[in-house]
């Protein structure tokens, strides 16, 4: 079967002020490097608000909308900046998540990869946050959980930054498993092994500032791959963050490129043992260019090499 990759031009319109690190240019490099790959090229669809509800009140949604300037720019917090093309790509977005999990469930395609942004781990119910606006990872899980009626969920978050929104958005549900690992101390201060979620369906695993990818791999061997494995997960949601990387300006984890196929490899495997390989992998953080690029190419060679 194929992999299919979900994006969308309107994803490009969501401009940030110079200098900001969520910039136009993070998707046009990543799109680049997927360039000449055999993949199912599908295009995002505006998010139904009904799958923007599994998480979000309306009060929120209207909230983004009502911001969005006519022109220029409208600072939502001291990270998080909206243009006038940035609702629509933040709908395309949710809506090539919710179309991953529709294609992939279906068994349309084995996997899919999302090269889409605005991120979406750190938006919270009500609250719009470092550089996200919707949950984009979480609205995937609900979907497929309310209108596939899947019983059990997985998210894996390996972002550089805990994904305090994701977390959030799923705190309460507990037919999902939201696993994440992040450097700590870093921002968002969130991701304490002590946060376990309303029904121990939480697990945080923090990684040491100035560690690598054998830490990373020895902590996924002991916590993650069991931990997946004990809550058979009928599908399994990434968010690929590539700010891990050891060139990423805004943390100091010290992955490389292979740490990340690697892990990606790995997370394949499981899920060809528990969910016939049913994973949605949605583009998170990744800020040096050059190794965002890298990394994603490496990340969905490895979806592509699963999915055969």
């Amino acid at each position: 079967m194929a992999t299919a990759l979900i994006t969308h031009a309107e994803c490009l319109e969501h401009v940030t002020p110079n200098g900001h690190p969520e910039r136009v240019a993070r998707l046009e490099h990543v799109l680049h490097a997927l360039e000449g790959l055999d993949l199912r090229r599908e295009t995002a669809p505006l998010v139904d608000p009904a799958h923007l509800a599994y998480v979000h009140p309306q009060a929120h949604v209207d909230a983004i909308v009502a911001a969005q300037p006519a022109e220029g720019f409208h600072q939502l917090d001291a990270d998080t900046w909206i243009s006038p093309g940035s609702v629509n790509a933040a709908f395309r977005a949710a809506g090539a998540v919710v179309k991953a999990v529709d294609l992939v469930l279906d068994d349309e395609v084995g996997n899919a990869f999302c090269a889409i942004r605005p991120p979406g781990h750190h938006a919270e119910t009500s609250t719009p946050m470092g550089f996200c606006l919707f949950g984009n990872a979480a609205i995937g899980a609900k979907h497929a959980l309310e209108a596939h009626g899947l019983s059990r969920v997985a998210v894996v978050d390996f972002d550089v930054h805990h994904g305090n929104g994701t977390q959030d958005l799923l705190w309460n549900e507990a037919r999902a498993l939201t696993i994440t690992s992040q450097q700590m101390p870093l921002w968002p201060g969130t991701g304490d092994p002590s946060e376990r979620g309303a029904h121990d369906n939480v697990l945080n695993v923090p990684l040491a500032p100035r560690s690598g990818g054998a830490e990373m791999r020895a902590a996924y061997e002991a916590q993650v791959f069991p931990r997946l494995r004990a809550f058979k997960p009928e599908l399994i949601i990434l968010s690929a963050g590539f700010d891990a990387h050891q060139d990423d300006p805004l943390a100091e984890l010290q992955w490389s490129t292979e740490d990340f196929r690697w892990l990606t490899r790995q997370l394949c495997a499981l899920a060809a043992d528990l969910c016939e390989g049913r994973i949605v992998s949605t583009l998170e953080g990744g800020y040096d260019l050059s190794a965002l690029a890298e990394s994603a190419r490496a990340h969905v060679e490895e979806l592509m090499e699963a999915a055969s």
